[in-house]
């Protein structure tokens, strides 16, 4: 499955810069080396984009097929018709589902498309035990219960959670993920796979493509 990447067989983390949504952060992202572009599909986020803004973007740069990289889409409590609009204007590659396992399950299989699943820690009773058809799991920050939104509001947990983990399927760490920070996040953590969004910006949702080449550079490097 295009999605899924094996942790053995990869000498450096791979990283996903999430919420593009302007040529620069988008060219950035592409020019400096990311394994995967996120486009948040969710109007609550200051980095949310239309699905048409999306495929404008996307079609600055080759596709997978290409040896470009993965296009990701993130959804929050979606349904089918919002999927399926979206897909229609703008190729993604991976969902990415905030909703229930077993739903998020269902709506990826519907569309035939690979799915990550995210997971909010703030104790180790949060990580997860199973992933059930998830491509991936995405392990953040549980959203603070005033949130707006389940992701993406910059805040870390404490990594050293993660020791001892038997992680169920590939995954990637988010929250709180800076250039200066990111390393040190890989090296606590043994993450194969980083994702990245308010961290890279100068502005909520306004990427800053200096931070963005500094990220994938450290989180390369680590």
């Amino acid at each position: 499955m295009a999605a899924r990447w094996s942790v053995a067989a990869e000498p450096m983390a791979k990283v996903k810069i999430c919420g593009l949504n302007d040529p620069a952060g988008f060219d950035a992202a592409v020019a400096a080396g990311a394994d995967w572009l996120g486009f948040v599909f969710f109007p609550a986020s200051p980095r949310a984009i239309l699905p048409a803004q999306a495929a404008a973007l996307s079609a600055r740069a080759p596709g997978p097929q290409a040896g470009g990289p993965l296009r990701a889409g993130l959804f929050v409590d979606p349904d089918a018709a919002m999927i399926a609009a979206t897909l229609a204007e703008v190729k993604l590659d991976i969902l990415q589902i905030y909703a229930p396992l077993a739903r998020a399950a269902a709506l990826a299989a519907s569309f035939g498309l690979p799915f990550w699943h995210p997971t909010g820690v703030s104790g180790r009773d949060d990580l997860p035990r199973d992933a059930g058809s998830a491509a991936a799991l995405l392990i953040e920050t549980k959203a603070p219960k005033q949130a707006t939104r389940p992701g993406g509001n910059g805040a870390m947990f404490d990594w050293r959670l993660l020791r001892g983990w038997t992680a169920p399927a590939p995954w990637l760490l988010a929250g709180g993920l800076t250039p200066d920070n990111v390393a040190e996040a890989i090296a606590v953590t043994g993450a194969a796979g980083v994702d990245v969004s308010s961290g890279v910006e100068a502005a909520p949702g306004r990427k800053d493509p200096a931070r963005i080449r500094a990220f994938i550079a450290a989180a390369k490097a680590a």
